[in-house]
Parts: C-alpha cells; sequence; structure tokens
C-alpha cells in the first residue's frame, strides 16, 4: 500500500510516520517541499505518487492569529482539503483529515456527538467545519477524525508551554472554566493507522466523521496540574485559577468541549485511554529523557 502523508513535522504528522510505516510505503511531505497553496501542484503530487490512501495531517492551527488571519487560514483548512478529497475520488484513494472539537459551540453539557449540531466561534473552527463539509461532499471514501487540545513532546501545545514557563515565572494563571479532554498526538497517530488498516480493503462503510479524542474530561487548570505532578521540573510555579474573562483572546473558545468517542470504537473496535493516563506515559518519558541527560 502506498500512503502518502502531508504534513509530516506537524505534531500528529511527526507520529503518523512511525505508525503508518507498517501498513505501507509511507512517503511524507510537508513545507516547504511542498506549497499547500499551490492546488496544482498538489494535484501533480497526488497524480505522481498514485497512492492508496492520502492522510492530511496539514493545517493552519494559530487559532488566534486565525482571526485577523482568515483567508489563509480557511485556504489551509477548508479549500485544500476540499480539493485533496476531490482528487482522492479521482484516484479511488481514502481520504484521512483531522478536524476539531472548535466546530461546536460549547453549550452542550454532555460529550458531543457526530450528530450534534454545530456552531463555531471562531474564524479557526468555521474554517475547518467549511473543510469537513468540503471533504463530505467530495465523494471521496473519507475518515474526518474530530480532535481536541492536542498536545505532545514536539510543536508548540499546552504541555511544552507549561514546561517552559516553569522555568520563568514562579506563578502561573491557568483557565479552569473551559473543559476538554486533552489527548496525546501518539494516540490519535495510534488510532489512524488502526482505523486504515481496517478500512483501507473496503472504505466505503467506514466513510464518514468521527470523533477521535482521549477519554474523560478536565479543565486547562487541572491538566497543568497534572503535568506538574507526573513531570518532574527544577522549580515548580504555583498555579492559580481564571476564568475564560480574564484571560481575553481574540478567537473564543467553546467553554465545554468534551467529545463522544463512542462511535469510533463501536466502528473500529479501539479506543483511546482516558486523559490522565496518556499524560502518564509521556512523563514517562520526559522524566526518562531528563534523567539521562543529567547522566551524561
Amino acid at each position: 500500500m502506498r500512503i502518502l502523508l502531508l504534513g509530516k513535522i506537524g505534531q500528529v504528522g511527526f507520529e503518523l510516520q512511525r505508525t503508518l510505516a507498517p501498513l505501507g510505503d509511507v512517503i511524507a511531505v510537508d513545507q516547504p517541499e511542498l506549497d499547500f497553496l499551490n492546488l496544482d501542484s498538489l494535484g501533480a503530487l497526488l497524480r505522481r505518487y498514485a497512492p492508496h490512501a492520502i492522510v492530511n495531517a496539514a493545517a493552519y492551527t494559530a487559532v488566534d492569529k486565525a482571526e485577523s488571519d482568515a483567508a489563509l487560514c480557511r485556504a489551509l483548512n477548508a479549500t485544500a482539503p476540499g480539493f485533496l478529497a476531490a482528487e482522492a475520488k479521482k484516484l479511488n484513494a481514502l481520504f484521512i483529515h483531522y478536524s476539531t472539537d472548535y466546530v461546536y459551540s460549547g453549550e452542550k453539557r454532555a460529550a458531543y456527538v457526530e450528530d450534534d449540531p454545530t456552531g463555531p466561534l471562531c474564524a479557526y473552527g468555521r474554517t475547518k467545519l467549511e473543510g469537513d463539509e468540503l471533504v463530505a461532499k467530495s465523494g471521496a471514501h473519507h475518515l474526518v477524525f474530530r480532535t481536541e487540545w492536542v498536545y505532545g513532546t514536539r510543536g508548540q501545545n499546552f504541555l511544552r508551554t507549561m514546561l517552559r514557563l516553569a522555568k520563568e515565572k514562579p506563578e502561573l494563571r491557568i483557565v479552569s472554566d473551559q473543559i476538554g479532554a486533552p489527548t496525546w498526538s501518539r494516540m490519535i497517530a495510534e488510532a489512524t493507522a488502526h482505523a486504515l488498516a481496517r478500512a483501507i480493503s473496503d472504505p466505503a462503510p467506514y466513510s464518514g466523521i468521527y470523533h477521535l479524542t482521549a477519554a474523560g474530561e478536565t479543565t486547562w487548570f487541572h491538566f497543568a496540574e497534572a503535568i506538574f505532578d507526573l513531570i518532574q521540573v527544577e522549580n515548580r510555579p504555583k498555579l492559580f485559577p481564571i476564568s475564560t474573562s480574564e484571560y481575553p483572546t481574540p478567537a473564543r473558545r467553546p467553554a465545554y468541549s468534551v467529545l463522544s468517542n463512542d462511535k469510533f470504537a463501536l466502528t473500529f473496535g479501539f479506543r483511546l485511554p482516558n486523559w490522565k493516563h496518556q499524560l502518564e506515559l509521556v512523563a514517562a518519558q520526559i522524566n526518562d529523557e531528563s534523567s539521562q541527560q543529567l547522566h551524561r
């Protein structure tokens, strides 16, 4: 099987290079070798490799910056995925794409299911939703995975921000009234490989949108507490809970964006672990690496 992976240097894309490798020949590309705004070059790339599966892990993810850069955000999050899906249909390839909890308004107080009404509050969420809709309308066999609060040991994410700030500030004020499920990028990649292996031989019955997040729920404040409970830092900062209104940002976030993973679990027989267990695995990796550096 030939798998074309777009966005290899991102948090999820980096992990996908490893998890997809046992399934076939992985061709991984990213900027600057590929211009995602040049649809002609995208089309030429797909025709050159004629992949059996296209995994699109590329996206515009600067949520606040998107408010003043909506055109570029839309080009990367909506126009490009829609084009890729249309090309995938021509090649009879399975198209895998990643979306977000930000397509929902956050007004619900129970886990969102895939059929719930959407209502994005910001430009990032609106462009991701448009991308989901264009992929679905393309007619391609597709798996759209909506995830949330993605973090890992590389790239820009909440975990790495907390560890960096711990070296700079003795006190941190963290939002405590937004609720979601922190999800490790490696777990998303593992689940993607599992789903691809299941769907590739007959993708039609699997085609659709799925939620793919860690189990459980927490707040940013309690996520930060757990990070410093589990990961060894030289000086643990004092944490203080604050409200969203006390930390204004250009983009509005949903207050509650927990996603139900039941559809994915029932379809693919695989459920991501609880967010706390995922963090424990990441913490063990970070602590081990830190220990090895100290003893060199």
